[in-house]
């Protein structure tokens, strides 16, 4: 009997997909900014708006979309205008998000307390259509942002200074990267939790960049893997019956893990059978421009 002919199981997968597909496509932005954790921090700062909507019994994830946007703009405000390195900032929205969320939850009754475990760890199974079509629009969203504003998006991450002096609007488009990331920690909260979300948006990327070269491609990639770990955790950890969120992050972990594995004993091989002549790289301006107005 196919697990996939009950609704909240289709629900449940067809959110892991969305999840699987627009936090790795957001996520790669980050990798190259060298920012792997700040989904990591949003996911906090989330957990206050969560914390807000349990408390004021409003919608957690509408409160978590709320907190969340404002968490990002105030970090990039911060690492742009202010003396404090970006990764104060991001210990201070750590810190501050958690600590928010966890005295908010306190003064809500046992039931929220309960609520959030499904928050902080992911709980898909429970996903309803309303959530669904929320997080298909958001998800949408992230996909539309990160695929359209490509070029403009890497020239920032790869070269800040050197966008600026393009005439590229460096800071509109900081601040749109911070608020897809924020909006993409909300999508996957159902799928991964808030905890986990920054784990499904980084190591795709790092498993893709093992495998390929340039930008476009390590994008696609890294959202394939995104949602054959998403799809192929869901159908495990019905089967097995273990923690939907963790079993996805676990599997993606280990399909890095393999691929790290894999290139290095094929490199390993490929130096065996002999030396091959190597051109070096032109890194100049002139080039990164190039890729840039070709999506690399």
């Amino acid at each position: 009997m196919s697990i996939f002919q009950y609704d909240f199981m289709i629900r449940a997968l067809v959110g892991a997909l969305i999840t699987g597909a627009s936090a790795p496509a957001i996520g790669i932005y980050l990798v190259q900014r060298r920012l792997s954790l700040i989904g990591d921090g949003l996911g906090h700062v989330a957990l206050t708006g969560v914390g807000f909507g349990l408390l004021l019994h409003q919608s957690p994830v509408l409160m978590a979309v709320v907190a969340a946007a404002l968490g990002a703009v105030v970090i990039e405000l911060v690492r742009e205008r202010g003396k404090t390195s970006g990764d104060v900032a991001l210990a201070m929205l750590f810190y501050g998000g958690i600590s928010g969320g966890v005295i908010l939850v306190n003064l809500s009754d046992e039931q929220s307390n309960r609520s959030l475990v499904t928050y902080l760890f992911g709980s898909p199974l429970t996903t309803s259509r309303q959530d669904l079509t929320v997080m298909l629009i958001l998800g949408c969203a992230v996909l539309a942002v990160a695929v359209l504003l490509r070029p403009w998006l890497f020239a920032v991450c790869h070269d800040e200074e050197y966008a600026r002096v393009s005439g590229l609007p460096v800071r509109a488009l900081n601040l749109i990267l911070a608020v897809t990331t924020a909006v993409t920690v909300t999508v996957a909260m159902r799928a991964v939790g808030l905890l986990l979300v920054s784990a499904l948006m980084v190591v795709p990327v790092a498993t893709a960049q093992q495998l390929t070269r340039g930008f476009r491609v390590t994008m696609l990639v890294a959202v394939l893997i995104g949602l054959t770990v998403s799809g192929g955790g869901i159908w495990i950890s019905t089967v097995a019956d273990t923690g939907p969120g963790a079993t996805v992050v676990l599997l993606a972990i280990a399909g890095f893990f393999t691929a790290t594995v894999g290139v290095s004993t094929w490199r390993a091989v490929r130096r065996r059978a002999g030396p091959r002549p190597s051109t070096p790289e032109r890194t100049t301006p002139e080039v990164v421009l190039d890729r840039v107005d070709h999506g690399y």
